[in-house]
């Protein structure tokens, strides 16, 4: 599984990589709204992921210990919440690559 993961973001820095290097004949001043863009999506993207990844693995573990002792039920739902904020912080961040285009 691991494996996968680093094939991923060696494509994902090789994809960049070479991408980078067609804006390199421009005019200084011109260009770059599409770089924007494709950070404004990973951005979201890598942040939703790692937000589904953390509500999956604490909402499993919340819903465990509420079962167990239904006196932990806040404090489940405030580290639910607290995993949810990174895709909005994701979001935020895609917001505002896209304003600069």
């Amino acid at each position: 599984m691991k494996g996968k993961y680093l094939a991923f973001v060696a494509f994902l820095f090789v994809t960049l990589a070479l991408s980078t290097g067609a804006y390199a004949q421009e005019e200084a001043g011109t260009g770059g709204g599409d770089m924007l863009a494709i950070g404004a999506g990973i951005a979201m993207g890598l942040c939703a992921i790692g937000a589904g990844y953390g509500i999956g693995k604490a909402g499993s573990a919340a819903m465990g210990a509420i079962a167990e002792k239904s006196e932990t039920a806040t404090w489940g739902l405030i580290i639910v919440a607290l995993a949810e904020g990174i895709a909005l912080y994701g979001l935020i961040i895609a917001f505002l690559l896209v304003t600069k285009i």
